[in-house]
């Protein structure tokens, strides 16, 4: 994989308010690096003066609860940074990060990041946006939780959709992966996503391609209030 340009990095919507020079002030002496299925990242409580890029393929943020039990915060696509807090903050990582799909990743050094931060509004504010969609996922799926299986898991297709596309396409083809990891994004057993989805293969809601799950339906997330039109 050849090193990262500044026209790739300026063209992710996080950089694009940055000039030429500024790009290649955050790349100098960055790496390239790959990375395979369920390989983690970071770790949590990681002590880390780097951050990563995406540069393609999905990843997944997550956590463990006092009973041991995997709980995925977020999902994290092409464009996406992390380990951006820990390197401003300079405490621990507050969650593991491990690759959904194999992963190329940037690993760039924060000092020109934070610095680039201080000086450049437009830049800290288009992080702050970055920020704030991670929370609302969030906050959606956290507000999900009672709500019934289809519900949860059409939910957590359309998010791995979004994440994929780069963009707000839930209808894009979904990389293929395990049943137990969309199972987990839903806060669903493995036994009820998979019975769920059937019957969502059979209603014509989802369909799949050599094990790629994709979307064909989107009026069921219209309905549930999942998707504005």
């Amino acid at each position: 994989m050849p090193a990262l340009t500044t026209e790739e990095l300026g063209s992710m919507p996080l950089f694009a308010c940055l000039l030429t020079e500024q790009l290649t002030l955050l790349l100098d002496r960055h790496r390239v690096t790959s990375h395979q299925l369920d390989q983690v990242i970071v770790m949590e409580q990681d002590w880390g003066e780097s951050l990563f890029l995406i540069r393609d393929g999905l990843a997944k943020v997550r956590t463990y609860t006092a009973d041991g039990d995997e709980v995925i915060m977020s999902l994290l696509g092409p464009g996406d940074v992390f380990g951006e807090m820990a390197a401003l903050d300079g405490a621990s990582r507050s969650a593991d990060v491990v690759a959904l799909t194999p992963l190329h990743l940037i690993k760039m050094r924060s000092a020109p990041f934070a610095s680039l931060l201080g000086q450049l509004a437009p830049f800290a504010l288009a992080l702050a946006r970055l920020e704030a969609s991670r929370l609302r996922d969030l906050n959606q799926r956290f507000a999900l939780q009672s709500a019934d299986a289809t519900t949860r898991l059409l939910d957590a297709l359309a998010y791995l959709a979004r994440k994929s596309s780069g963009g707000q396409d839930v209808q894009t083809e979904l990389p293929p992966l395990a049943q137990k990891e969309i199972a987990l994004l839903a806060g669903l057993a493995r036994e009820t996503a998979s019975r769920t989805l059937s019957k969502l293969r059979t209603r014509g809601t989802v369909a799949e391609n050599n094990g790629r799950l994709r979307i064909a339906d989107s009026q069921p997330l219209v309905k549930r209030g999942l998707l504005q039109v």
